[in-house]
């Protein structure tokens, strides 16, 4: 397993926050109450390591075989249903929702090689995954991806928690 590169900056900040916050606990309070200073310490600990494996990518061994389509995300799937797109190919599809809880491993994959003929950033809100306007109104990424067997439309939408959305795929581009 190994860290994601935009983690880097803000685990390092945490971890600076964390280790101020302790040194103060333990110079200020631990004299007086020493289980406060002992639970800040194991709080703030407990929320440093959440913010590491917010980052984490785990050592996966991709299956490459041209008939499938890889799950692009870790989490659930929530919604499987056919609906319109608005936004590239103006006709019914199929859409598979994945929530991603902060838990979950927070980096995406292509679910197909082939080439980027479409990447479109659009700037939003960040409501909860669970108001139905999240879709179209939160800040999101498309991508669609083409290969011979088809084009696939991925969207990436930000969140309450997760609120940044960073996406390395440019049209002409061959994944």
């Amino acid at each position: 397993m190994t860290i994601h590169k935009e983690g880097y900056r803000t685990i390092a900040l945490c971890t600076i926050i964390v280790a101020v916050l302790n040194l103060l606990s333990f110079y200020f309070i631990s004299i007086h109450l020493p289980w406060l200073s002992w639970l800040i310490f194991f709080v703030s600990l407990a929320f440093l390591l959440f913010i590491i494996s917010f980052f984490r990518v785990p050592s996966r061994i991709p299956s490459i075989d041209e008939k499938y389509i890889v799950c692009p995300a870790d989490g659930k799937v929530v919604v499987i249903e056919e609906i319109t797109d608005v936004e590239y190919f103006h006709d019914r599809r199929l859409q598979v929702s994945i929530f991603m809880s902060p838990a979950n491993v927070h980096r995406n994959v292509n679910p197909i090689s082939g080439e980027v003929i479409y990447s479109q950033y659009h700037k939003g809100k960040y409501l909860v995954a669970w108001n139905p306007k999240s879709s179209t109104e939160n800040e999101r990424h498309s991508v669609v991806l083409k290969n011979p067997k088809g084009s696939l439309l991925v969207k990436q939408i930000a969140g309450a928690v997760a609120k940044r959305i960073i996406n390395y795929l440019s049209p002409g581009q061959k994944v």
